[in-house]
C-alpha cells in the first residue's frame, strides 16, 4: 500500500499533535546532526514547543554559535549603509541605462521603418522629421564631399598643365631638337613614288610585249 500524503496544516487533536512534534523534532535534530557532520558545518537550533519547554540541538555550543551569529550582524550593521547605498546607485543606474538603451534601440529599429504598429500620428509625424533631418545631413555631407573631390582634380588639372607647359618649353630649347625641312620631308616617301612609277612604266612594257600585268 502506498503511503498517504499527510496535509500540512495544523493537528486539532492535542495527543495527535504531540506525538507529530516529538517525531518531527526528533527527526529535524537527526537531520542537524547529519549537515553539521556531512559538511563540517556549525548549526545551532531551537525549538520551542506549544507548551513553551525548550528543545536544543547544536554541532558546538548553542551559545557560541549565537555569539557568532550577533557578530556578523553587527559587521552587516557597519556596513551595511554604504553597501546599500552603493547598490541602489548601482540598481538605479543600471535601471536607467537599460530604459535608455531599449528607447534608443526601438528608436533605431523605427528609423529603418521597422516596429511602427502602434505609433500614432503625431509619433509618426516626429518620426517623419527625424528622418527629413537625417537625410539633409546626409546630402551636406555627400555635397562636401563631392565639390572637395572636384576641388582636387582641378588642382592636379593645373599641375598636370603646369608640368606640360614646362616639358614644351625644355623641348624648345633643347639643341638637339632639330626640326625636318622640306627635303627631309619629301624624302619620306621615296619608294612610294618610285613604286608608283614602276608599276606605271612596268604597265607599258606589258602591254607592248604582250605580257601579263605585273601584280
Amino acid at each position: 500500500m502506498t503511503r498517504q500524503k499527510i496535509q500540512i496544516k495544523k493537528i486539532d487533536n492535542t495527543a495527535a499533535r504531540q506525538v507529530t512534534f516529538s517525531k518531527r523534532r526528533r527527526g529535524l535534530f537527526k537531520k542537524a546532526y547529519e549537515l553539521s557532520t556531512l559538511c563540517d558545518a556549525e548549526i545551532a537550533l531551537l525549538v520551542f514547543s506549544n507548551t513553551g519547554k525548550l528543545f536544543e540541538y547544536s554541532s558546538t555550543s548553542t551559545r557560541q554559535v549565537i555569539e557568532r551569529r550577533n557578530l556578523q550582524s553587527e559587521r552587516i550593521d557597519l556596513l551595511d549603509p554604504i553597501s546599500t547605498l552603493e547598490l541602489q546607485l548601482q540598481s538605479s543606474t543600471c535601471a536607467m541605462l537599460g530604459t535608455e538603451i531599449a528607447e534608443k534601440t526601438k528608436e533605431l529599429r523605427q528609423l529603418r521603418g521597422e516596429e511602427l504598429q502602434g505609433l500614432d500620428l503625431e509619433e509618426l509625424k516626429h518620426l517623419e522629421k527625424l528622418l527629413e533631418g537625417g537625410l539633409n545631413r546626409v546630402t551636406q555631407t555627400k555635397d562636401e564631399l563631392f565639390f572637395k573631390e572636384i576641388s582636387i582634380l582641378k588642382r592636379k588639372e593645373v599641375e598636370l598643365m603646369e608640368e606640360n607647359q614646362q616639358l614644351k618649353e625644355k623641348m624648345g630649347n633643347s639643341p638637339h631638337v632639330v626640326q625636318p625641312t622640306v627635303a627631309q620631308q619629301g624624302l619620306g616617301q621615296p619608294s612610294d613614288c618610285n613604286g608608283h612609277a614602276w608599276r606605271s612604266y612596268s604597265s607599258d612594257i606589258s602591254l607592248r610585249l604582250g605580257l601579263p600585268y605585273p601584280n
